[in-house]
């Protein structure tokens, strides 16, 4: 149960790139829990998924001798779904159909993708972590930075 939640049912296996197959999964989940099930389950979902995400990827660290296995990619789902939140709550507040802020969900993918592949600051020190705590932390802080500069970047399209 944990290697399936880890691996996001397997899409960690998919080579190149592993995060990035579960980033865009990510992505694709989240329009879909925002559009059919609205904010609150998202962001309760996001929660659920998180801690489901340590335990697991705690669990699969156990039996693995990396210390940051590429296909763990339940990290990478839920710092997506942190970047991609401040799209989904313009959705919500706004009253707009999912796809109608598709640049807010595409910034946020690929800001997650730079500062998840670069790991600038902070980031880079979660990254440097033992167990869990280092393969959840720097992805939940990159989360946090894509989420920050899609803000900054839709402020400055709408000139705020």
């Amino acid at each position: 149960m944990s290697s399936t939640i880890a691996t996001i049912f397997g899409i960690g296996y998919m080579r190149p790139a592993p995060g990035t197959w579960g980033s865009i999964f990510a992505v694709i989940l989240a329009i879909l829990l925002v559009e059919n099930f609205g904010i609150i389950a998202f962001v309760l979902a996001l929660l659920l998924i998180s801690v489901l995400g340590w335990w697991a990827t705690d669990n699969y660290l156990q039996q693995s001798q990396s210390k940051d296995p590429s296909e763990v990619v339940i990290d990478e789902l839920v710092g997506q779904w942190i970047a991609v939140l401040p799209v989904a709550l313009a959705l919500f507040h706004l009253n707009l159909g999912s796809l109608d802020l598709w640049p807010g969900w595409l910034s946020s993918f690929l800001f997650f993708r730079f500062f998840d592949i670069f790991k600038p600051s902070l980031i880079g020190w979660a990254d440097k972590k033992n167990g869990a705590l280092g393969v959840m932390l720097d992805d939940i802080l990159a989360g946090i930075a894509a989420a920050i500069c899609t803000i900054i970047l839709a402020a400055i399209y709408h000139g705020i």
